[in-house]
């Protein structure tokens, strides 16, 4: 887990505690704090019973997190209905984090919210967690639940106004993340691009929220292709290793190629990411210097330039999609009725001689059909495909709808040995986003 997160989250929790246990005097409440003008006075909390004023005390400055899990534990256990038990399961989620105990830090947050629903370190735990976990459905609705609880989040005793607002900034990016993950996956691009928008302004080098952000807005209907191209450059410079930031280069260097036609000013952009961390004002002028050609334009000098035999998928559904009808007719001619060999993935088995699948690297990522396959004969069980997994086959076209595109083939055949050729393999691109 985060170790940034965890100081964000679990750090003052800790020190609070521990400052609270020492400003509590048994019986004798303090004079309350001076507080900026026009704020509410928080309300003090007081344990007039020595003896379990003393197992507080006690608990929370063992100094071994092993020792200040047991005080705490005891603490909570004898004195149920203590008036600092919210505090002391606080500070058992940071002793539980020193201990690298995940399962006990995530029940101790879970105590805490029984006490207090609205605890926002504690719902800020659990929204982290979840969202690092893959469990979407949990980490929205706490950090939705944190989003809210935020508007009412009192500043704590001894805290600095400017301490204050950079937790808060710090816990609505949390927050935000979580809730901005979850829309990403349920493409709800909207809510995504607006909460994970807010995450990355919250911490503008973090690259778990930066790459989502980045998805967000080149898979929205329509794109957001300005905003996407920025951050999946930014993405890519932040990556953690070399594998991954080629890896997301390579993506994003694929889709800028893909809105100008070219790659020419990829670079720049890269550069000019590399260390800032939001979109400039003048972003658009600074993109689209380099006017891309129109897809039909595209189509024609593909056409001109490249044999229908050695062209990708992507670029036979560009041409047959954007084309011009004589671009069209020249493909076409040289597909239809001829069995072609290729890789595609299964989007899925609608029966044992019909399946759909995605030949381009686009309707991949969209889970979207642009083949419809049907088999000469029936698969066997022991060889049926699988959903979400490539294939090798042969078919042949026989027609083909522009937009949106689908080719359908008959006479299918599975390959089992041989690999399809280069050309025929999901291609990296296709028509420019507009």
């Amino acid at each position: 887990m985060n170790k940034f997160f965890l100081q964000v989250v679990l750090g003052y929790a800790v020190a609070a505690a521990g400052t609270n246990a020492v400003a509590l005097q048994a019986a004798q409440p303090a004079a309350p704090a001076q507080q900026p003008a026009g704020a509410p006075a928080p309300q003090k909390k007081e344990i007039k019973d020595p003896a379990e004023y003393n197992a507080y005390v006690g608990a929370v400055q063992q100094a071994d997190p092993n020792a200040k899990i047991s005080g705490l534990e005891a603490f909570v256990t004898q004195y149920p209905n203590s008036v600092m038990k919210e505090d002391a399961l606080e500070a058992l989620m940071g002793a539980y984090q020193q201990t690298n105990n995940v399962a006990k830090m995530g029940d101790a947050a879970q105590r805490v919210l029984a006490v207090n629903p609205n605890n926002v370190r504690a719902l800020a735990l659990l929204t982290y967690s979840k969202t690092a976990a893959g469990q979407m459905a949990e980490a929205k609705q706490y950090g939705q639940k944190g989003l809210d609880a935020l508007k009412t989040f009192a500043k704590p005793d001894g805290m600095s106004d400017a301490d204050y607002a950079t937790l808060k900034t710090q816990l609505s990016g949390i927050f935000n993340r979580g809730v901005g993950v979850a829309a990403l996956g349920d493409k709800d691009y909207a809510t995504a691009e607006t909460d994970l928008r807010a995450a990355v302004e919250a911490s503008p080098n973090d690259v778990n929220v930066i790459y989502p952000l980045a998805m967000a807005y080149l898979q929205a209907t329509p794109p957001d292709t300005l905003n996407g191209l920025w951050f999946i450059a930014r993405a890519a410079n932040l990556a953690p290793n070399p594998a991954g930031q080629a890896q997301i280069e390579k993506y994003g260097k694929a889709k800028y190629t893909k809105y100008h036609g070219s790659d020419q000013g990829w670079s720049d952009l890269m550069a000019m990411t590399k260390t800032t961390p939001l979109p400039p004002a003048d972003l658009a002028t600074k993109i689209t210097q380099y006017v891309p050609p129109s897809p039909a334009d595209q189509a024609a000098d593909l056409v001109k330039t490249k044999k229908v035999e050695e062209m990708s998928f992507a670029e036979w559904q560009l041409v047959l999609s954007e084309g011009k009808p004589e671009d069209q007719e020249k493909v076409w001619s040289v597909l239809k009725g001829k069995p072609l060999q290729m890789q595609a993935h299964i989007i899925s088995v609608d029966s044992s001689t019909s399946i759909k699948l995605a030949g381009s690297s686009d309707d991949i990522d969209a889970k979207r059909a642009d083949i419809d396959l049907t088999m000469t004969a029936a698969i066997p069980a022991k060889l049926m495909p699988k959903a979400d997994t490539d294939l090798q086959f042969e078919g042949t076209p026989v027609s083909y709808e522009p937009k949106p595109f689908v080719m359908t083939m008959k006479e299918g055949a599975l390959l089992t040995t041989a690999a399809p050729t280069p050309a025929h393999k999901p291609p990296v691109h296709k028509k420019p986003a507009q």
